[in-house]
């Protein structure tokens, strides 16, 4: 099908212009003046805007007269995404780790062309993915309850030591406290005033874990019932001067330690949006591609939704594809104020 609507084409001449390869299987772009179709990367140098119709695959170019360029190989790009697509759906479905060849024989590629198109899709190679599902499957089954040893073999590994040795750094908490609701665990906390009103910030010995607008103490009452809640603290006031000049200066957030967690989609997500400059937004769906997942932009807007430390992981940088704000957890006065903070100091 023909794009025709004036804000998808505005997006989609903009991704064309900056050869974007995260647009790459979304849409192809068809030059009227050779009857050639691209990929939004293809290398070669660019037509006259007016030269230029969008169609949503290779298939509907060709049926409109369109051939595919021999430079940047467009229909390659679907395949690819079909690819890491059946990659990642595998290992999603399968209790044990899958080797690359595994992999690479289920989707018909080679072994070093799967590992190159998976890495350049989602930012990781296969078996980084593996191990962030298998950790994201160990953190959901903790959160259950149970015994750890219950979580480590159901989330797929051999045994105790590769649970913990995978672990390390990860959880902040140890896992049977975050099993049990924090137990064990101090929080430090505070109410901070900002330019954009009050903002609750929370850490543990392993860096923050709770920014938002709006709420108190309750909200960590509701997200970790077990652990010892200390208000302020000697050590925190650093921590906590550090995020309060990251929201009035957001160049400076990159620097502050975090404790957060989520599923491995929520977590590529979440280092999605830190990829993102100061200044800058995204659109959901190329949130969705840069986490590895172009159709998913449903999915990238939950996991958007679900980030437990505003500004220090930007979600108010995403907007939605026709450059309106989109929605905001705690407001869209707030949203627009980050960004337009940022974008004076740019």
């Amino acid at each position: 099908m023909q794009i025709e609507d004036p804000r998808q084409i505005e997006a989609m001449q903009a991704s064309f212009a900056g050869r974007d390869r995260a647009a790459d299987g979304r849409f192809v772009c068809a030059v009227t003046t050779t009857r050639i179709y691209c990929r939004p990367s293809c290398p070669a140098r660019r037509p006259l805007p007016g030269n230029v119709a969008f169609y949503d695959s290779g298939e509907a170019a060709r049926a409109a007269g369109y051939r595919p360029c021999m430079r940047c190989r467009p229909d390659d790009a679907a395949r690819d995404e079909a690819a890491v697509a059946q990659a990642i759906a595998a290992m999603a479905r399968s209790d044990a780790p899958l080797r690359l060849d595994e992999l690479a024989r289920l989707t018909s590629y080679s072994p070093s062309h799967l590992q190159r198109i998976f890495k350049r899709a989602t930012g990781q190679s296969p078996a980084a993915w593996c191990r962030e599902l298998r950790a994201g499957r160990a953190v959901e089954a903790l959160g259950e309850g149970g015994p750890v040893s219950g979580a480590i073999y159901k989330a797929g590994y051999s045994g105790p030591s590769r649970f913990y040795e995978a672990m390390q750094g990860r959880l902040g908490m140890t896992p049977s406290a975050w099993s049990n609701g924090g137990r064990g665990v101090t929080i430090h906390w505070a109410v901070a005033e900002t330019s954009l009103g009050p903002m609750l910030v929370a850490a543990t010995d392993k860096g923050v874990c709770r920014l938002s607008f709006g709420e108190g103490r309750e909200a960590l009452e509701a997200r970790f019932p077990q652990a010892e809640l200390v208000e302020g603290g000697d050590g925190f006031a650093a921590l906590l001067d550090a995020v309060v000049a990251a929201v009035e200066h957001p160049d400076c957030a990159a620097a502050i330690p975090l404790d957060v967690k989520g599923t491995p989609f929520q977590e590529a997500v979440w280092r999605a949006l830190r990829a993102i400059p100061p200044g800058e937004t995204r659109s959901y769906a190329e949130i969705a591609a840069a986490a590895g997942n172009p159709r998913a932009v449903r999915a990238a807007g939950g996991a958007n939704g679900a980030n437990p430390v505003a500004v220090l992981v930007p979600c108010h940088r995403v907007v939605r594809s026709d450059g309106s704000l989109g929605g905001y957890a705690y407001g869209e006065a707030i949203k627009r104020e980050l960004l337009d903070k940022e974008r004076r100091r740019e």
